[in-house]
C-alpha cells in the first residue's frame, strides 16, 4: 500500500479520543488527501482538547454522541480504535460488508519502508521502547518512536527518513490487527507476560494469542528477543521460526544473549562474550527495570551498535515519567509516581524496588485480576497504605485482610482525591520513608487515565510546604 492509495477515499475513524491516537490518524488521512469522518461516542465538550489540535484540519465531519450505521458501510475504509473489540457490532457489520478494517499500527506497517522493532509485553514496554530509542539515536540511526507511551502513530510517518529505524510499542490491542493481516515486525521483542485486561479479554489464552501476533509472521532471517526468566514467554519459544536471542537476570549457557553475571551485564554473540557495564552503574530502581535495561541491550547488540555507545545512553538512563519517578524529597521523604503500574504485578515490583519503609497509595478500577499476592506483600512489606476509590479497591482490602486479618483493627481510608491521599500519606510519613503512588489498577473512575492521575499526584506533591 502507498500513502497515494488513501487519496480522495472516504474513510471512518472510529474513536479520537483524548490519548493522542484518533488526532495522529485524522492529522494523517487529511494531509493523504482522504475524505474523513469521526466518530465518537463523547460529546463535542469532552473531546475538546484533541478538537483544538485539528483546528483547521480539512475534509473532516464530525459525528459526536453515536456511531451511525451508515459510516461504517458507506465508506471505503475504516480504522478502529486499539479499545474497540473486533465483535463490537459496527466492525463486524463493516467486515461483513467487505469494507476493510485497520487500526493504526496494522495502516502503519502497511505504509512503512523502514525497519521496525516491535516491543510488547504486560509491562516495561515504554521503559524498554524509550531506551531503544535513546540508544539508536546517540549512534546516529534517525529513530523515530512510534506508540510510545502517548504518542500517535500514523502522523509519524512523515518523520521518517531513508535510514530510520522505528521503534513501535505495540499493545495487544494493536498486535490483533498486525494478526489479522499477517504482519511481524523484522525484530519482534517480547519484555514478559503477566494476567492483564482480563475484563476485556475473557482468557488469558486469547490475551497471549495477541501477544504472539508480534513474531508469528516473521522470516527466518528476523529477529525475535525473548525474557528467559518469565515462564509464559519461554513457553512460546516453541512457536518462533525467527532467530532467537535470550535475556536474563542469570547466566545463559547457549545461544546469542544478554545476562548478568558477577553482578555485571554481558552479551553473548556466538560464543564471544564482552562485559557490557555493572549494575550497580544503572539509575533505574528495580530489578523489573533491570529486565528492561538487558532487553534494550540485546536489541541494540543485535543492530550492530557499538557497546560503548551502548553503555553511556544506559548509565544516563534516568527512566520515563509515570515510572518509579522521583518527583520530590521534602523533610527527608521520597515522593515517587508509579502511576503506570495498573496490574498488580507491577506494584509488587514497584514495593520490591525499596529497601526503606513504603507509605502505598494504591486502588482503582478493577480489570478483573487477582490480588492475593499483592495482598501479601502490602502486609509484610509497606508501613502504611491509602487506597484510592474504585471498584477494584475492595478487591485489595479484601486480599489484604485475608493475609491479615488484624492489620485494619483501627480502621482504613478510603479517599475520593489525590489531594486527601497525599495528605494522609504525609501525616504517615517520617524522615527516611518513601510515600509510593503505585495503584495496582485502572485509574478509571477518579482519573481519565493513569497519566492523568500520575500528573495530578506530581501537581499535589509539587504544591507540599
Amino acid at each position: 500500500m502507498k500513502e497515494s492509495d488513501l487519496k480522495g477515499k472516504k474513510i471512518t475513524v472510529m474513536g479520537l479520543g483524548l490519548h493522542g491516537g484518533g488526532v495522529g490518524t485524522v492529522r494523517f488521512l487529511a494531509e493523504a488527501g482522504a475524505k474523513i469522518t469521526v466518530t465518537d461516542l463523547k460529546s463535542k465538550e469532552e473531546l475538546a482538547s484533541s478538537l483544538e489540535k485539528l483546528k483547521g484540519v480539512k475534509n473532516v465531519t464530525y459525528i459526536f454522541r453515536q456511531h451511525r450505521l451508515e459510516d461504517f458501510i458507506k465508506t471505503d475504509m475504516v480504522i478502529k480504535t486499539p479499545l474497540a473489540p473486533w465483535i463490537n457490532q459496527h466492525i463486524k457489520l463493516s467486515l461483513e460488508n467487505k469494507v476493510p478494517v485497520e487500526i493504526d499500527s496494522s495502516l502503519f506497517f502497511k505504509l512503512c519502508r523502514n525497519k521496525i522493532i516491535g516491543i510488547t509485553g504486560t509491562k516495561g514496554k515504554t521503559t524498554t521502547a524509550t531506551l531503544i530509542y535513546e540508544i539508536l539515536k546517540a549512534a546516529g540511526k534517525s529513530p523515530v518512536k512510534v506508540g510510545i507511551g502517548q504518542a500517535s502513530v500514523l502522523d509519524k510517518l512523515k518523520e521518517i527518513k531513508k535510514n530510520s529505524i522505528v521503534v513501535f510499542e505495540l499493545s495487544s490491542w494493536r498486535l490483533s490487527a498486525l494478526g489479522r493481516y499477517q504482519i511481524s515486525p523484522e525484530i519482534a521483542v517480547i519484555t514478559n507476560i503477566y494476567p492483564d485486561h482480563l475484563n476485556y479479554y475473557k482468557t488469558m489464552d486469547s490475551y497471549i494469542q495477541d501477544k504472539k501476533n508480534i513474531f508469528l509472521y516473521q522470516k527466518k532471517e528476523d529477529s525475535c528477543i525473548l525474557n528467559e526468566d518469565n515462564e509464559k514467554v519461554t513457553d512460546l519459544e516453541k512457536e518462533v521460526q525467527s532467530q532467537i536471542i535470550k535475556f536474563s537476570q542469570e547466566k545463559i549457557l547457549a545461544g546469542e544473549s544478554v545476562y548478568v553475571k558477577d553482578k555485571s551485564i554481558y552479551v553473548n554473540n556466538k560464543g564471544k562474550e564482552r562485559k557490557v557495564l555493572e549494575v550497580e552503574d544503572l539509575k533505574l530502581k528495580g530489578k523489573h527495570n533491570l529486565a528492561n535495561v538487558l532487553t534494550a541491550i540485546a536489541v541494540a547488540n543485535k543492530l550492530g551498535i557499538k557497546l560503548e555507545t551502548i553503555k553511556k545512553v544506559v548509565i544516563g538512563f534516568k527512566g520515563i515519567a509515570h515510572r518509579l519517578e522521583l518527583v520530590r524529597e521534602l523533610k527527608g521523604v521520597e515522593y515517587y509516581n508509579d502511576s503506570a503500574s495498573t496490574t498488580p504485578e507491577a506494584t509488587i515490583f514497584g514495593l520490591k524496588s525499596f529497601q526503606r519503609p513504603v507509605i502505598l497509595i494504591c486502588g482503582g478500577s478493577d480489570k478483573n485480576l487477582k490480588v492475593d499476592e499483592l495482598g501479601e506483600i502490602i502486609v509484610q512489606s509497606v508501613k502504611g497504605v491509602i487506597f484510592l476509590k474504585g471498584k477494584g479497591t475492595e478487591k485489595i482490602i479484601s486480599a489484604i485482610k485475608k493475609a491479615d486479618s488484624n492489620i485494619f483493627s483501627t480502621g482504613l481510608e478510603i479517599v475520593e482525591s489525590m489531594e486527601k491521599a497525599v495528605e494522609l500519606a504525609q501525616t504517615v510519613a517520617e524522615e527516611g520513608d518513601i510515600i509510593l503512588l503505585s495503584p495496582g489498577m485502572t485509574s478509571f473512575g477518579l482519573f481519565n487515565n493513569e497519566f492523568q492521575r500520575g500528573n495530578k499526584f506530581k501537581e499535589v506533591v509539587k504544591k507540599l510546604k
